[in-house]
């Protein structure tokens, strides 16, 4: 751990510190180029956006660049770091929109007292920008927000932490249960963890058929009993009295989905599920439960976790720069629930086509094919572009 510190720490500082540069699309080099790229040539764009503002996304970046903000209350599994902590990780965002989907990213860090404030913030900026992605914000905040600014902008808005990971999870989901010869409608679902990621992958869920869902929180069981539910958890809650615990939840249940912390799910509580089941252990860096730990008690399990150094890693750079991709493509003024829908479903189908040769080089791989250790496709497929952001874009187009 000493080493990979010193080698992260290394990484951001060296050649140069940070991990995003700006740099000119195109020639300045001379009197001419000058003349055109600033005044006074640069003022016929000027005129032409302010005759007809969407001309912006003809004549500026716009149309390919993202915001990736944060306030800096929920980074990774920091917690309240504030938000100049939060900017490595907003840059790495960046890093990946570029390297996966060529999205241009303007990292933004907002010292914001209170939501409104972040919120006037954004909106005051958001002219520049083609969408917007939020990031590392607490809950219950960040659904106040996100639903904010859909509705005061005409820009993409999506908070990744909750629908990236709604959409990866669904994507693998589908595909595991396919392979345990289960369903979704039919499948016993329970989630450990109710905040922004826990709640947007069940309503996702629940979207694409699913039935049977409990979530379980720090103080139990989710059920219409409570009095500290929120707008984004209490259409999820269950009717009281069927079970308040998560061992009791866990009896008999088909899919374990972790998004709360290390060592949330007791290794004996795995033995009480369902035969053939599906756990996904996604707390970051430390899982609910390490994979040795659950294949040390059973063998018909499929498991995934948020980790590159195991198996089905459930990772959300399948999904946001492909999703937002296909929205800039379309030019889209939202992200709908058909969107990330046809996202996930793109992603269940790219993991059942066979692998090609330069993802088994990228992981070192001799070979990999659809099955219990291969639910997913990998970061580094170059076909995710072409069925994601392809998809993600015709489901843009279809709901105009």
């Amino acid at each position: 751990m000493d080493d990979l510190k010193q080698r992260a720490l290394d990484y951001h500082q060296f050649p140069k510190p940070g991990k995003l540069s700006v740099e000119s699309s195109k020639p300045c080099a001379t009197q001419q180029d000058l003349s055109l790229a600033y005044t006074p040539g640069v003022a016929e764009p000027v005129r032409e956006i302010e005759v007809d503002p969407a001309n912006a996304y003809k004549y500026t970046n716009k149309g390919n660049l993202v915001a990736v903000i944060t306030d800096g209350t929920a980074v990774l599994g920091l917690g309240n770091v504030g938000a100049l902590a939060g900017k490595p990780v907003m840059e790495g965002k960046g890093v990946l929109f570029k390297r996966f989907a060529d999205i241009d990213v303007f990292d933004i860090e907002v010292n914001a007292a209170t939501p409104d404030e972040f919120i006037q913030t954004v909106v005051n900026i958001a002219p520049t920008f083609g969408g917007i992605n939020l990031e590392d914000i607490a809950a219950p905040h960040c659904f106040y927000i996100e639903s904010e600014l859909k509705k005061r902008l005409d820009i993409p808005v999506f908070h990744d932490d909750q629908h990236g990971t709604a959409v990866i999870v669904a994507a693998a989901l589908l595909n595991a249960l396919e392979l345990q010869g289960k369903t979704l409608p039919r499948a016993k679902i329970v989630f450990l963890g109710a905040g922004a990621a826990g709640c947007s992958c069940a309503k996702l869920l629940k979207l694409m058929g699913a039935t049977d869902i409990t979530m379980v929180d720090r103080k139990g069981v989710v059920d219409t009993s409570r009095d500290d539910l929120h707008d984004n958890n209490r259409e999820l809650a269950i009717a009281p009295g069927k079970v308040s615990t998560l061992a009791e939840a866990m009896q008999g249940a088909d899919v374990f989905i972790g998004v709360s912390a290390k060592n949330g799910l007791a290794p004996e509580l795995v033995t009480t599920m369902a035969a053939k089941p599906v756990i996904f252990a996604l707390a970051n860096p430390d899982p609910e439960i390490l994979p040795d730990q659950v294949f040390a008690l059973r063998d018909d399990v499929i498991m995934a976790t948020g980790r590159s150094d195991f198996p089905n890693q459930v990772n959300n750079a399948l999904c946001f720069p492909y999703l937002f991709r296909g929205a800039l493509d379309a030019q889209a003024k939202q992200i709908t629930e058909q969107m990330k829908v046809a996202a996930a479903k793109a992603l269940s189908q790219l993991a059942r086509e066979p692998v090609p040769p330069q993802v088994l080089e990228a992981y070192q791989l001799p070979s990999l094919s659809f099955g219990k250790n291969y639910i997913i496709p990998k970061p580094f497929d170059p076909r995710l572009m072409e069925y994601v952001a392809g998809a993600v874009a015709r489901a843009a187009k279809a709901g105009e």
